[in-house]
């Protein structure tokens, strides 16, 4: 017999996925599946809460308590400097093999 549902606990669950874009079901399922939470509307909530992140991969964090789920977006490094840079977005794809703006970083020098 399976262990008592336990309303209170916090399960916590980390993903890579494209923002902007609903995952395949198929990889949410065995993650949220056995939660009790429908991997479809998880894929959508995803996809709403990392709009601002269209085309990148980013890392997100899934706190799942009394099911249901609150997500946290946490970019990466590479992923806070293409959206720096201000590139467009784009549609992974089509556009393979993208050519990053060059950025130059310019130093003041105070002289007295």
């Amino acid at each position: 017999m399976p262990p008592k549902f336990d309303p209170t606990e916090i399960k916590t669950v980390y993903l890579r996925v494209v923002g902007g874009e609903v995952g395949a079901t198929s990889s949410l399922a065995p993650k949220v599946g056995p939660l009790g939470l429908s991997p479809k509307k998880v894929g959508d909530d995803i996809a709403k809460a990392t709009s601002d992140w269209k085309g990148l991969k980013i890392t997100v964090k899934l706190i799942i308590q009394n099911r249901q789920a609150t997500i946290e977006v946490c970019p990466s490094a590479a992923s806070l400097i293409i959206k720096a840079l201000k590139e467009p977005a784009r549609d992974r794809k089509k556009v393979k093999h993208v050519k990053h703006k060059e950025y130059s970083f310019e130093m003041s020098i105070c002289r007295q």
